[in-house]
């Protein structure tokens, strides 16, 4: 009985080996075929490229609406009415004057008297800093 199962395992491993060589051929058959679909999509954007064409770019206008500051924001920047973006600017340029920020991190600010009431608290880090303007703005 010994016999009959190694002869009956030995025919099983032959076609094991035969077919690993036909995974291998069709494999290399394929890359090429992959190497040659980019250059392709290549050659369809270069020749969709000059197509367009270029205009001017716009500034969004929500960006530049004027907003007048609260009293607490006044007395950092200015009663002047101001968009948001020169509010953040304006801030920057107050936090930097009085060296506000944090010496070993510097993405946090450390809140004076005026801006602690702008804030709300003594520390603040810099991705806080437009929400919290928000509240002062009208």
């Amino acid at each position: 009985m010994a016999k009959k199962a190694t002869k009956k395992a030995a025919p099983k491993k032959t076609t094991a080996k035969k077919a690993a060589p036909a995974k291998k051929a069709t494999a290399k058959k394929a890359a090429p075929a992959k190497k040659a679909a980019p250059a392709k999509k290549a050659t369809a954007k270069k020749a969709a490229a000059p197509k367009k064409a270029k205009t001017a770019r716009k500034p969004n206008a929500a960006f530049m609406q004027a907003f007048t500051p609260s009293a607490d924001l006044a007395a950092v920047i200015g009663a002047a009415a101001a968009a948001r973006t020169e509010v953040v600017k304006k801030l920057w340029a107050y936090i930097k004057k009085h060296n506000l920020q944090n010496p070993k991190n510097k993405r946090n600010i450390l809140a004076d008297d005026k801006l602690q009431k702008v804030f709300g608290k003594k520390e603040v880090t810099m991705f806080e800093l437009a929400s919290l303007i928000g509240k002062h703005l009208k």
